[in-house]
């Protein structure tokens, strides 16, 4: 009876506890092995949602630069544009001949004074351009001698 009972255990028996027993080691190690995966796998998931977050923010700091930069362009041609169609507009005749006499006179008397304020400025500052004055006797000559100048090439 007894080398039944040992027979038993040792046939069937142990081979079938023996296969559980190794059944549920390689399960144990197969549940290891996908919580490792699934951790390593959310690892890359986190870095990859920061490079998405930080590709998104870089998106967007660069499409705000873009308008802002094509914003300024904009008003830059608008400045431009408002500055030429304003030099433009000087001495041309509206067909209106007190309009026109007063326009022809307000010219010369506000050159005139401009003139005056200028050398009053020199000569009071000891003959010594500052900046604001060279930066002034330079718009007042751009605006009279080129204005004057590119009207008689047609320009």
């Amino acid at each position: 009876m007894f080398s039944a009972l040992f027979s038993f255990l040792g046939g069937s028996a142990f081979r079938m506890v023996w296969g559980e027993v190794s059944a549920w080691f390689t399960a144990k190690q197969e549940h290891d092995q996908e919580l490792a995966r699934m951790a390593e796998q959310e690892k890359i998931n986190a870095a990859q949602h920061a490079r998405n977050l930080e590709a998104m923010k870089l998106q967007c700091d660069l499409g705000i630069k873009t308008v802002s930069a094509q914003l300024e362009g904009d008003l830059s041609k608008i400045e431009v544009s408002a500055w030429a169609s304003a030099v433009d507009s000087i001495g041309k005749p509206t067909g209106n001949k007190f309009i026109d006499t007063w326009n022809g006179s307000v010219r010369p008397l506000l050159a005139t004074m401009a003139i005056a304020a200028v050398v009053f400025e020199i000569v009071r500052n000891g003959f010594v351009l500052s900046d604001w004055d060279r930066e002034l006797f330079a718009a007042i000559l751009g605006l009279y001698v080129a204005d004057r100048t590119l009207q008689h090439r047609g320009k």
